[in-house]
């Protein structure tokens, strides 16, 4: 035990949050250690749901095109009443990332594909079947002990950084004394994941049965699976609810039966609502549920700490190497609780909606929302307002400008400098960019960053310039009175400026960009 080998990252927890984080780290050169106490994938699927934010993220590991190919897109979403009449069906407007604005994913063979893309990167190591013990921080860093087999063998390693993506109940987190303050409802639910063998009509759609007697929510999920939530009501048994029959009359009320479906699993588990009371203490950082827990019902569980990963591993990379202050990875829980919160808030609304119990108010909701869904803008205005927040940061590592700063700029397809039609991403290459319109006043002070022009639809390709091919970024930068961004590698405006005034200065310690990192 004397050779401790030494990283610059070490993620503790190998589930969406810390596979993600594994691929990003990686693909940024760095030497990290995977700890993850079981050896294989999980096998229950647990998320149902993704959204375009989140593919746009996987997107810059080389990752998204095969992960969507095992996803659904495209369904819409129904709430039901109790006769199983739809009161408000929708589907979902894009906010400009490039995918399907909802997908559904069987997350075994999700993860199953973001851990064979972490095997590209010959920097990352794997310490699978490795249980840490404790994580012991000091001025150099933090050492991490773990025990192997069942804990026949101990072994050290050292990491200048942590991130802690190890579930809900978080060891980590509990080491560091760390609260993790909410509540966990009381009503707990037997979720029932089948495999479907013949379809029936409506199996192709998210349907949220609001029904006072016994609420439900029917989902689709790829590959050929189904998936029912029921809520344990009082009275009943959980462990009898799991049971082959009580499971088949569960979903025998839903008009399904063994000529339809192959049950593969059913349990019971809680809904929570709660939050870390610190994301970062000294060198490490919690990440995922380890940070906050939210109820499944939009679906953003998984996908808020894919967020996590992503604001957070771009940051400790320019830290390590070099290019900002230490003082930047404080920007993280100042970023992501605001949205984590605004994102629990409308989850906790939609499950009121859905689990409501008393008779006159779900008749007066039932009554007042279906004719005002047949109206094409109240309906959009009701899934707005109730489903996935922008991605914007109002506070943090952010200068200033106009109101584009802080949100997550769109990502259209454009033609690069040799003709050849790329989304953004690809192009920026997660450097940061100043990007431009012809009208821009040039910036001087910005040489930490590569340069794009962006020139409209019809444009002839350039060299240092993007073609907008349906001025989409162009309109973007309009709406929000732009002609220059500064974008930071995760997508996020850094800074504005409209025609007539400058930049807001680079962030203090952002090194000038090399000439072999800059865009042709």
């Amino acid at each position: 035990m004397s050779e401790i080998p030494r990283y610059d990252v070490a993620v503790i927890g190998y589930g969406p949050t810390g596979v993600t984080a594994a691929n990003l780290l990686g693909a940024q050169g760095l030497k990290v250690v995977v700890v993850e106490r079981d050896a294989e994938v999980y096998t229950r699927a647990r998320a149902i749901s993704t959204d375009e934010e989140v593919l746009r993220v996987w997107q810059q590991v080389g990752l998204a095109e095969e992960l969507q190919r095992d996803m659904l897109a495209g369904l819409p979403i129904d709430f039901v009443d109790h006769r199983g009449r739809s009161f408000l069906s929708a589907s979902f407007d894009s906010a400009g990332h490039g995918y399907p604005p909802q997908l559904f994913i069987y997350q075994p063979t999700l993860e199953a594909t973001l851990r064979k893309g972490v095997t590209r990167f010959p920097n990352v190591d794997l310490l699978l079947a490795h249980e840490c013990l404790r994580v012991r921080q000091d001025t150099g860093g933090a050492e991490l002990l773990l025990a192997e087999d069942g804990g026949e063998h101990l072994k050290r390693v050292r990491a200048s950084w942590v991130i802690a993506a190890d579930g809900g109940s978080s060891p980590t987190r509990g080491q560091l004394g760390v609260g993790f303050d909410g509540r966990t409802y009381e009503t707990r639910w037997v979720v029932i994941d089948t495999e479907v063998k013949r379809e029936w009509p409506g199996h192709d759609r998210l349907r949220f049965h609001c029904d006072p007697l016994r609420p439900a929510v029917d989902c689709p999920t790829p590959l050929g699976h189904h998936r029912w939530e029921f809520p344990v009501l009082p009275g009943e048994d959980e462990n009898d609810l799991v049971t082959d029959a009580a499971v088949w009359r569960l979903l025998g009320r839903q008009g399904i039966t063994r000529d339809e479906v192959t049950v593969l699993r059913a349990v019971v588990y809680s809904h929570h609502v709660r939050a870390a009371a610190r994301w970062r203490v000294g060198r490490v950082f919690l990440a995922g549920d380890a940070a906050h827990a939210m109820p499944p019902w939009i679906g953003q569980g998984m996908a808020a700490g894919v967020r996590d990963a992503a604001n957070l591993c771009w940051k400790l990379a320019s830290v390590i190497r070099g290019e900002l202050p230490e003082t930047v990875l404080d920007s993280y829980e100042t970023e992501r609780k605001p949205h984590v919160r605004e994102v629990t808030r409308r989850a906790v609304l939609v499950g009121r909606i859905i689990t409501e119990r008393r008779r006159r108010i779900c008749h007066i909701r039932d009554t007042l929302v279906r004719p005002l869904s047949r109206l094409s803008p109240v309906r959009r205005l009701l899934v707005k307002l109730s489903w996935l927040p922008p991605a914007r940061y109002p506070r943090g590592f952010l200068g200033g400008g106009t109101p584009a700063v802080g949100h997550k700029v769109p990502q259209p397809w454009v033609l690069d400098s040799d003709g050849a039609r790329s989304r953004l991403d690809d192009v920026l290459d997660g450097k940061w960019t100043v990007l431009s319109t012809c009208a821009a006043v040039p910036d001087p002070a910005w040489t930490a960053a590569a340069r794009l022009t962006v020139l409209p639809p019809g444009a002839q390709p350039e060299n240092g310039c993007v073609v907008d091919i349906d001025s989409t970024l162009l309109a973007w930068m309009r709406t929000h009175r732009a002609h220059t961004l500064v974008l930071r590698p995760d997508g996020f405006v850094y800074a504005a400026a409209d025609a007539t005034t400058a930049l807001s200065p680079p962030p203090a310690g952002l090194r000038p960009l090399d000439a072999d990192r800059l865009l042709s």
